[in-house]
């Protein structure tokens, strides 16, 4: 079972750029698809990007997309969400989650392991 640990969030300024980190531990990790999620309060699990176990293939949500790149380092067992000209609406929990299949997919099912998260506001 792989274990995944985010990190990098914090508090911006609107305009302002974050990166993300997932550490993964405990089985192959270029083995496993990834995705980071994220929720706001009061709403639901959303997508927001995914990448696949070779990194060859990403797909991000639209409102996300021109400004948040994924990207994943299997050397190190790390999975990466660049995070450029944030929005006040980007604020939320952020989520790391892997998959025990090759192929990306936008679908909360579709992950078996999850981090615990963190929180990213940006202010207006």
């Amino acid at each position: 079972q792989v274990q995944l640990v985010e990190s990098g969030g914090g508090l911006v300024q609107a305009g302002g750029s974050l990166r993300l980190s997932c550490a993964a531990s405990g089985r192959t990790f270029s083995r496993v698809a990834l995705g980071w999620f994220r929720q706001a309060p009061g709403k639901e699990r959303e997508f927001v990007a995914t990448i696949s176990c070779s990194g060859s293939s990403t797909h991000c949500a639209d409102s996300v997309k021109g400004r948040f790149t994924i990207s994943r380092d299997n050397a190190k067992n790390m999975v990466y969400l660049q995070m450029n000209s944030l929005k006040p609406e980007d604020t939320a929990v952020y989520y790391c989650a892997a998959a025990s299949k090759c192929s990306y997919s936008d679908r909360t099912d579709w992950y078996d392991t999850w981090g615990q998260g963190t929180q990213v506001t940006v202010s207006s």
